[in-house]
């Protein structure tokens, strides 16, 4: 073993320890018999923002169980290397490279460029998930920024919007996460919403005139950039055809290069199609054969993946069968939308590039509505009165194509087929967080929350598939949204049941195995996470479980109240 491998190996190993260490803290403590005890979630989490936190001065943040080849930390182009990046250089072994060039949109730099994958440097310490997800993650980092501002760890918060506005800057756009296998797509768009958490706390930057003008000046950045970002959402690929939405779309092609560590998710995929014939899966399956010629390699880069450059997609083969070009589209499209994987867009939710989802839309009227907002603070007008526009149309056509009156919720639209989604999908609920949703729509969508609605939470759909983003079970994210829209527009009893019943069930997992856990089985309410097929992992750490518990906390624990109708 060189000398890089042992300080990678070691670096990982410790990342291991300080997660387990953390959970032995709390797993050994008197309260923990099975009872649920708040105190020891709150102990838990309180602990965990050290644990989850990361620096590019610390070896352990190069750690990445997803890929096997030996880490690189890439610099943008032309950017000169910090001194800390210098010291990590020597005392971590690692290799710093700098991007072939300047990016000013996501793809302009195919991670197949790359010799290697690796790190992509960012200036502030931000929280990571946890377990394998060792980076910072787009959509993962609202809800945590919620958490850090709740455990008034707010120069930590502002310091992962910070670095949010420097991947813009330097990498084209907020990243699905900040490794060179994820510069072909982003992840649901959440910035304004931080940056107005940031700006809006009084924490956030000194109470004097200079802090005010530091403040000003912070805030005439962060628009521009997230104008930038913005940009991503409205390119021609992320269009959903003539509609005036938008889908989600992945600039890459071919099989995801981070499941490298789940070899089998893809053949699995192909095993469950050839097993499953009428369920779907049309054009998703293409003949190939398990060790494909140099003339059937040629063929296979057209109709499925290229075979020669992607080991990933070497093995992705099984009884004559290997996945078509379209399924990777799709499957790429569904990772950008953070909901991987369910069955919301039929098989492995492989369709996900022919719909206008409910989430995507409902986050970009938000994202307008919060420009809005941001451009009359800086007293441009010209500017506010537009994205008034953008969010009215973005509105018109959200109640044109997105609601479904006969049922009282909001629904995907197939623009392909021209057609709307009967799956129910806790996205649904997105709506009311971003308020496109009308009083008279959430008050019959109120009426409908038993579609999700169970002992231990929101679960994210109603249909159990065995995949992780399905019955019976509940994130996170997912049930914040749900839970904030509820209670922004009145519906505070109802908000505070739901919040009570995640927080429990968080509860409840802790106390069996002194752990946190990613997601829950929100029937039984607890960790006992069954996933029969994609990521069956219930990861530890988690840094949106632990943010969303204390968001949670404040809702339930308010005097009780009677629902708004």
């Amino acid at each position: 073993m060189n000398l890089f491998r042992l300080t990678l190996s070691v670096a990982a190993a410790a990342l291991l320890a300080s997660v387990q260490a953390a959970s032995l803290q709390i797993a050994s403590e008197p309260q923990q018999q099975a009872i649920p005890d708040p105190d020891a979630t709150l102990r838990y989490i309180h602990a965990s923002w050290d644990t989850l936190t990361r620096s590019i001065a610390d070896c352990q943040v190069l750690a990445d169980s997803k890929v096997t080849s030996q880490p690189v930390l890439y610099l943008p182009a032309g950017f000169p290397a910090p001194p800390e990046v210098t010291a990590l250089e020597q005392t971590c072994h690692v290799k710093v490279v700098s991007l072939p060039r300047r990016i000013e949109k996501l793809g302009d730099v195919r991670p197949e460029e790359l010799s290697s994958p690796g790190l992509l440097y960012l200036p502030n310490p931000y929280v990571v998930p946890g377990g394998r997800f060792n980076e910072m993650y787009g959509w993962d980092s609202y809800f945590i920024l919620l958490g850090l501002e709740a455990d008034h760890h707010e120069a930590l918060a502002k310091g992962i919007v910070d670095n949010f506005l420097f991947e813009i800057e330097y990498y084209g756009a907020v990243l699905n996460a900040n490794r060179t296998y994820y510069l072909t797509r982003s992840q649901p768009p959440f910035l304004t919403s931080m940056i107005r958490a940031i700006y809006e706390n009084p924490a956030s930057f000194p109470a004097t005139p200079a802090g005010r003008a530091q403040a000003r000046a912070w805030l005439e950045r962060a628009y521009t950039l997230a104008e930038k970002d913005y940009s991503t959402w409205v390119r021609p690929e992320h269009k959903a055809g003539s509609t005036g939405l938008a889908r989600y779309f992945d600039y890459g092609a071919g099989p995801v290069p981070e499941m490298a560590d789940d070899s089998t998710y893809y053949t699995d995929v192909i095993r469950w199609l050839v097993a499953h014939p009428h369920e779907g899966g049309d054009g998703l399956l293409v003949n190939g054969s398990e060790h494909p010629d140099a003339a059937e390699a040629t063929r296979l880069k057209l109709t499925s993946c290229d075979v020669r450059a992607s080991v990933v997609c070497e093995h992705a083969w099984f009884s004559g069968y290997r996945l078509s070009r379209d399924f990777y589209t799709g499957d790429r499209a569904m990772r950008e939308s953070g909901f991987d994987t369910s069955s919301r867009f039929g098989p492995f939710s492989a369709a996900t590039h022919h719909y206008a989802p409910v989430c995507l839309n409902s986050l970009l009227f938000r994202y307008e509505r919060d420009l809005e907002h941001l451009a009359l603070l800086l007293r441009k007008p010209v500017d506010g009165t537009r994205w008034d526009r953008r969010a009215q149309a973005r509105a018109n056509a959200i109640q044109r194509y997105l609601w479904r009156p006969k049922d009282g919720v909001f629904g995907d639209f197939d623009f392909v087929r021209a057609k709307g989604s009967s799956y129910e999908f806790i996205a649904s609920l997105f709506p009311l967080w971003a308020g496109v949703a009308t009083r008279e729509e959430a008050t019959q969508m109120v009426a409908k929350l038993n579609l999700f609605e169970r002992p231990g939470g929101l679960s994210t759909s109603n249909t159990s598939t065995g995949l992780q983003w399905d019955e019976p079970f509940g994130w996170a994210p997912t049930n914040w949204i749900a839970v904030a829209g509820l209670d922004a527009l009145g519906f505070r009893a109802d908000a505070a049941r739901i919040a009570q019943h995640f927080d429990a069930t968080v509860d409840a997992g802790l106390a069996a195995d002194g752990t946190i856990r990613e997601k829950y089985n929100v029937v039984s309410g607890n960790a006992n996470v069954q996933v029969t097929a994609g990521y069956k992992q219930n990861v530890i750490g988690f840094g949106w479980t632990n943010a969303v518990y204390l968001k949670m906390k404040e809702i339930a624990q308010r005097p009780a109240v009677t629902s708004g109708n």
